[in-house]
């Protein structure tokens, strides 16, 4: 097919209700997973859940199993600059010929179950990736399926899987007009990936949202692997292009590995991907070798990517404040940006005014704008109002679009010579259209942007006090 085509194909997708748009059900997924031959049975599956952190530790998790030799299948949410990034085999997006083609082959399925109206609903554009990707992996075949939940847990579509390895990643406050406005309520949700016979994988909690998994796994009689007593981050020292990390596995501590990804986030994150991984291969566990390789060649877009240079340009997600935390800090820890200018774009569901009084502390100007897909976004205006509270007078500037707002956050960071820095952040479509204009339109695979790593500084991690956290991920 050609790239008009594909246009069309991604055009009727975003035609249909969005990932912010929600139908709690699994009908239409049971409806079409049936119709397909249940290719969600295909290979054992890991899935992962948690307010932050989902997408880092699922791409690790896939690394180390490439590592070990199996063949992987990977969905990830959302996408950055194409739809075919929700749908990895082996490490790699599907190729939009691929994904076309098996998209036009399941159009009459799909079509079956919108007839239906299941529940009052034609299939949702996030039904749809994933029944895609289920296809995919049971067509090439893989090994392993490593399913990113999209929102939620209970009656997200990935959730008709039922998986071997559950994997929870930090719970914190977001979503919370769908999920719930307490950190318990998002907890009983997405515990709902904890099936019977399963083991569930935990990252360290609150006392209040680990009982509420603990309480999950006794139901269904799952067996809990706990940060701490089971797993953990040991030590980290920054190094070139990323950190030095050691952590405990299966087998006891293991040290001098290479995580090419920065921050105390991801270096927690990395301990938790272990684990999982280790989980799925039960008592024969995984040999240092094996999980040295897998963490070295980790590549994961737009989290504290470096994308240009001479100004150095940083990429990220972070959308709420669990993951902004986590983002300043890791920004301030690895490249001592001096000033540091940030290129923000917010959706409105969001907590802008809590994200932004956290921008405020670290950085010296912001240049606000918006993004043009999707309407969800907050206006410049808008942005810039709530901008210019928590940063005062003469440091907040505003742009229509994000290549205006990158050209200007640019030129700011030119004048103000060496050491400046640049943050862009604010929400994945934000991301994305700034990849679009500082790499170029394409699928992002993380794995073919020469500048990775780049302009990094040197840091005594031992005078460093970074918070916990993880850049978000969800639905942005």
């Amino acid at each position: 097919m050609n790239e008009q085509q594909h246009q069309a194909i991604v055009e009727a997708l975003y035609a249909r209700w969005p990932e912010h748009r929600i139908a709690p059900s699994l009908g239409r997924m049971r409806a079409i997973c049936d119709l397909m031959g249940n290719p969600e049975r295909c290979a054992p599956v890991i899935q992962i859940t948690g307010t932050n952190g989902k997408g880092s530790t699922a791409a690790m998790i896939d690394a180390l199993l490439r590592s070990a030799g199996l063949r992987t299948g990977r969905m990830a949410s959302p996408h950055l600059q194409d739809v075919t990034e929700r749908v990895l085999i082996d490490g790699e997006p599907m190729a939009v010929d691929d994904f076309d083609e098996l998209y036009t082959e399941l159009a009459p399925l799909i079509e079956i179950v919108d007839s239906q109206l299941i529940d009052g609903v034609r299939m949702t554009a996030f039904e749809i990736y994933t029944a895609l990707g289920f296809a995919a992996f049971a067509d090439a075949p893989v090994d392993v399926m490593i399913l990113e939940v999209g929102m939620g847990g209970s009656w997200d579509a990935t959730n008709v899987a039922d998986a071997k390895v559950a994997v929870i990643t930090p719970i914190d406050l977001d979503h919370t007009h769908i999920l719930g406005s307490t950190t318990v309520e998002i907890a009983r949700e997405k515990a709902g990936i904890i099936k019977a016979g399963a083991i569930a994988v935990m990252a360290g909690q609150s006392p209040e949202v680990a009982q509420v998994l603990l309480d999950r796994c006794s139901q269904v009689g799952a067996e809990p692997v706990l940060e701490g007593p089971g797993f953990g981050l040991l030590q980290r020292e920054v190094a070139l292009g990323g950190q030095v990390i050691r952590i405990e596995t299966a087998d006891g501590p293991l040290g001098d590995l290479h995580l090419p990804l920065h921050g105390l986030h991801m270096a927690s994150n990395a301990a938790l991907a272990v684990a999982a991984a280790e989980a799925l291969f039960g008592a024969k566990g995984l040999s240092p070798d094996v999980i040295a390789d897998g963490l070295a060649a980790t590549a994961i877009p737009a989290r504290m990517e470096v994308v240009h240079r001479e100004p150095t340009v940083v990429l990220d997600t972070a959308h709420n404040p669990h993951g902004v935390r986590a983002t300043l800090a890791a920004t301030q820890e690895a490249f001592g940006f001096d000033p540091l200018i940030g290129v923000v774009a917010m959706m409105r569901d969001k907590d802008s005014a809590g994200v932004l009084d956290l921008f405020a502390e670290v950085m010296d100007r912001v240049v606000v704008t918006t993004v043009q897909s999707t309407t969800r976004a907050l206006r410049p205006d808008e942005l810039a109002d709530l901008a210019e509270d928590a940063f005062g007078p003469g440091r907040v500037e505003q742009r229509d679009t994000m290549v205006d707002a990158l050209d200007r956050a640019i030129q700011l960071a030119d004048e103000a010579g060496e050491g400046a820095g640049i943050l862009v952040v604010g929400s994945f479509i934000a991301a994305g259209e700034a990849r679009d204009h500082l790499i170029g339109r394409g699928p992002a695979t993380g794995l073919t942007n020469p500048l990775a790593g780049a302009t990094t500084r040197e840091w005594d991690f031992s005078d460093f006090d970074s918070p916990e956290g993880e850049p978000g991920e969800v639905i942005s």
